[in-house]
């Protein structure tokens, strides 16, 4: 691996071989080329003198020392938003910023106790991925992973059989998929290294599973490196207090990507919401041709719902289960005397088998005291029923079917959240983020809104019900 050194530090790598026909016009006599501050100030035609200069231990020794040519969202910050030591460190930006390559750099330091990015080795680490392909092919083996980032004395020993990372001062790395969250649950760590996480599929508990283990040490951290997407936890980690963002859009790294990569693909996405999430590493609160807007949403949202005259809890069975199976809509609505429906629960759940998922559907029927299960026979057909009568012959099914796509089932409940005739009873934020992610297209993940079809099952059923139940309660 050669050095970056172009119009500003990062920018463009160059062999040994090119930097040997340069013309040399320089000395190293008065150059500290291991100082960053002195390759600030030099044009690239002077660097590229200087590094004429450089031997090949001194150029591989160059390479290697990221705090020289880093871009400055490489670096981390020194201390939080509350001017104490930042607990977390979210590297946003665009595809191609860099943010692999200072993660894999910002783990290499930790392990090996490299100045200024670490005091002292830490020697159990987390490294968590999207997939565990994700994390052996991006983030260990990947062009910027861990595996390219050190010199070859230094160089790390992979297991893929044991997913682990060991290097030579007894550090180890250990990989994880946030594809099972209950892999993490008892290892501990001293530090971690999140990828993408944006677009984890279980992030909240994937999170959640990752913080209880990181409690080795006198001051365990964290880095999250992602594209931005507007999910309610990457929300809330940048307003914490203890956690310190660096932005930068994919051109702060142009130097390192393709010229045509840049040119194709700015001329066909720029000022799209695609291309300022992607490209620009925006976080995008409003899909514009969503059915919902944030704003909508906020105004239909109040403290808690009136007596009710009817409530329905709604699901939206998976066609299988299993890990990768689509998760299982349960959403509870009831609707006032006066027409107005409340939004009342979301107690949907991920990669759950039938008896667990209508176990939940059950408990929340009768916890509400509902008047009815609605569940969309599509996918299941009568299984659906079968398992829930199974759990509990009490419980009366209303079963649905599909005869529209999703965008036209749709529709009309958005047109009733517009007329003010729909509310939420609290915040739902899993939810609510399908709501404003869903468009024509569906959602812009590719995957199935599960707890948006279960609300509209929940709001279309008690809406077009011819009449209502005369019992009243209070929620």
């Amino acid at each position: 691996m050669r050095p970056t050194m172009a119009a500003e530090p990062g920018a463009a790598r160059w062999s040994a071989r090119t930097i040997r026909r340069t013309p040399c016009r320089e000395t190293l006599a008065s150059f500290d080329w291991r100082s960053r501050d002195a390759w600030t100030g030099l044009s690239p035609t002077q660097r590229l003198h200087i590094l004429a200069q450089l031997n090949e231990a001194e150029l591989e020794t160059l390479s290697t020392t990221w705090e020289i040519f880093a871009h400055p969202h490489q670096c981390p910050p020194a201390v939080a938003a509350n001017g104490a030591p930042w607990l977390t460190w979210l590297l946003v930006g665009g595809r191609g910023a860099g943010k692999t390559r200072a993660g894999a750099e910002w783990i290499r330091a930790q392990a090996l106790g490299l100045s200024p990015f670490a005091a002292a080795p830490v020697t159990r680490i987390a490294l968590v991925g999207e997939t565990e392909h994700d994390v052996r092919e991006v983030m260990i083996e990947g062009i910027s992973g861990l595996l390219a980032v050190h010199p070859r004395g230094q160089r790390p020993v992979w297991s893929p059989s044991r997913k682990r990372l060991e290097w030579t001062n007894g550090a180890v790395a250990y990989a994880f998929s946030a594809e099972d969250p209950e892999s993490l649950r008892g290892p501990q760590f001293g530090c971690a290294w999140s990828d993408e996480m944006a677009k984890w599929r279980y992030a909240e508990a994937t999170f959640d599973m990752l913080q209880f283990g990181l409690r080795l040490g006198t001051q365990p951290r964290q880095l999250i490196t992602t594209t931005p997407r507007p999910t309610a936890l990457l929300k809330r980690l940048m307003l914490d207090p203890s956690s310190v963002v660096t932005r930068a859009p994919t051109r702060a790294n142009a130097l390192n990507l393709a010229p045509t990569f840049l040119k194709s693909v700015m001329a066909r996405y720029q000022g799209t919401r695609l291309g300022r999430q992607e490209l620009e590493g925006e976080i995008i609160e409003d899909r514009p041709d969503a059915l919902w807007s944030r704003a909508l949403i906020e105004s239909c949202r109040v403290d808690g719902a009136p007596p009710l005259a009817r409530v329905v809890v709604a699901v939206d069975p998976p066609a299988s289960s299993g890990k990768r199976a689509d998760a299982c809509g349960i959403v509870a609505a009831g609707i006032s005397e006066g027409g107005l429906v409340f939004v009342l629960a979301d107690d949907t759940v991920s990669a759950a088998t039938p008896s667990a998922w209508a176990s939940k559907a059950i408990a929340l029927w009768r916890r509400l005291e509902a008047d009815a299960l609605v569940a969309e026979v599509n996918q299941g057909g009568e299984m659906v029923r079968a398992v829930i009568t199974q759990m509990d012959a009490s419980v009366p099914v209303t079963s649905v079917r599909a005869t529209r796509g999703k965008w036209l089932r749709a529709e009309p409940v958005a047109t009733l959240y517009e007329q003010g005739r729909v509310k939420h009873a609290g915040a739902f934020p899993a939810l609510e983020d399908e709501m404003c992610d869903f468009a024509s297209g569906g959602l812009s993940s590719g995957r199935s809104p599960d707890r948006l079809d279960a609300l509209v099952w929940a709001v279309a059923t008690l809406t077009a019900a011819a009449h209502t139940m005369p019992r009243m309660r209070e929620l």
